[in-house]
Parts: structure tokens; sequence; C-alpha cells
């Protein structure tokens, strides 16, 4: 019972930081930048994702790695950042896959919560039957 719990906590924490690193994308997903600026003010915001792998014990492990390409141009010649050309660097957002993985993440985020939930009862019933 020890590696069902071990295993619905750790994917509890895996969906809270899959919903945390697509939040924080949806809030900066029109942050523009310079082109060819990686580091500092002028630079877009660099979007995240996150993988998920088993582990041996029996869990979840999520881990974020940036997105690649991070930015995608865009031609925006009444931005102060933009280049000599009027282009303008925005994350590579997709506004709705974000959704999607938000959704995913609280449809997930339940079912670890009903099988922590049934590991409760089970122990109670456990209980029961010794008294």
């Amino acid at each position: 019972m020890a590696i069902t719990f071990h295993s619905s906590v750790s994917g509890l924490q895996a969906q809270s930081k899959r919903l945390a690193v697509s939040a924080d994308n949806v809030a900066n997903m029109s942050t523009a930048g310079t082109p060819g600026v990686t580091d500092g003010p002028d630079a877009a915001y660099a979007p995240k994702e996150v993988i998920q792998t088993t582990t041996a014990q029996g869990g979840v492990k999520a881990e974020t790695r940036p997105v690649q390409p991070a930015s995608v141009p865009v031609y925006a010649p009444q931005n102060p950042l933009a280049d000599d050309e009027g282009v303008v660097e925005i994350p590579n957002v997709s506004l709705e896959q974000e959704f999607v993985n938000q959704i995913l993440a609280k449809r997930a985020y339940q079912a670890n919560v009903a099988v922590i939930k049934t590991q409760d009862e089970m122990l109670g019933s456990l209980m029961d039957l010794d008294s």
C-alpha cells in the first residue's frame, strides 16, 4: 500500500509542476524580445515544458526543460524591441496546447486524489476488521 501512496503523491507533485509551468508560459506568452538576444531584459521569455518519467520506486518524476525553438520571429515594427527589419521574437507558446495541458494536469491530479482517498477507505475498512 505504501507504493500506491508514494505513486499518487509523486503524481500530485508532478501535476502541480505541470500546471505551474503551463500557467507561467501563458502569463508570459506575449513577452516579446529583440531577435538574437537570449539574456537580459530585451530577451523574449523562454517557455518550458514538463517531461514526466516513471521511477523505479513506482512513482513519477517531473522535470522541466526549455521548449525548442524557444521563440519565433514576428513582424512588429512598432515594437521598441524590433530590430532594423522590424522583427521581434515572441515565445513559442501555443495557447491551445497550454489549455489542453492544464486540463490534462487537472484530470491527472483528480485521479491521484481519488486513488489516495480509496486507499484511505481501504485502510479504514481493514482497521474495522481488526477490531
